[in-house]
């Protein structure tokens, strides 16, 4: 399978908009703890808020060039400051636990069903931890994964991420890999 791998700048998220709304009802689909949360969620709440609060952002997404270039995965990756992450809806971990003033978080990170189990996800997941390693500043990784998707928590964990904790009564759970 000959697919293409681009790098985006943000002024093209847009691309992504269908690719993560499908990213959340997926995750609704899978969770079994507050689905309806994910209700809520979509291309202008979570990705583009995202953008516009990360100091800097990583997207790459992947076309299928025998399908009219149809976009069928997408990374979205970021460094921000760690104060970001404790906000209304949630603390997303111990800001005492990191040193640096900024982490690194795989932010959003789908595959088109049909797409999965080729090695889309181990070369998007390498793209990412490439550029995070760029930022010398930056020695803390963070995923978030929803609650019933295992085989993102499976995947992640291969990767070298361990689960730190849960948050929301195990909604989310927090996975962490050191630099």
């Amino acid at each position: 399978m000959h697919l293409m791998y681009e790098v985006i700048p943000e002024s093209q998220a847009e691309s992504c908009r269908e690719l993560c709304n499908e990213l959340m009802l997926f995750q609704k689909s899978k969770a079994s703890i507050a689905p309806e949360r994910f209700d809520s969620m979509n291309f202008e709440t979570r990705l583009l808020p995202s953008i516009e609060n990360a100091d800097h952002n990583y997207l790459v997404i992947v076309k299928d060039p025998e399908k009219n270039e149809e976009i069928i995965a997408y990374v979205y990756t970021n460094i921000s400051p760690k104060e970001a992450y404790s906000n209304d809806f949630a603390k997303f971990f111990d800001l005492s636990s990191v040193q640096n003033e900024n982490v690194g978080c795989l932010s959003q990170f789908y595959i088109k069903e049909g797409y999965r189990q080729f090695g889309i996800g181990s070369n998007l997941d390498s793209m990412s931890m490439e550029w995070l390693a760029t930022f010398e500043d930056v020695e803390d990784y963070f995923v978030f994964t929803s609650n019933g998707n295992q085989e993102a928590l499976a995947f992640y964990q291969k990767k070298g991420f361990t689960i730190s904790h849960d948050i929301l009564d195990g909604f989310i759970t927090v996975l962490r890999r050191k630099a």
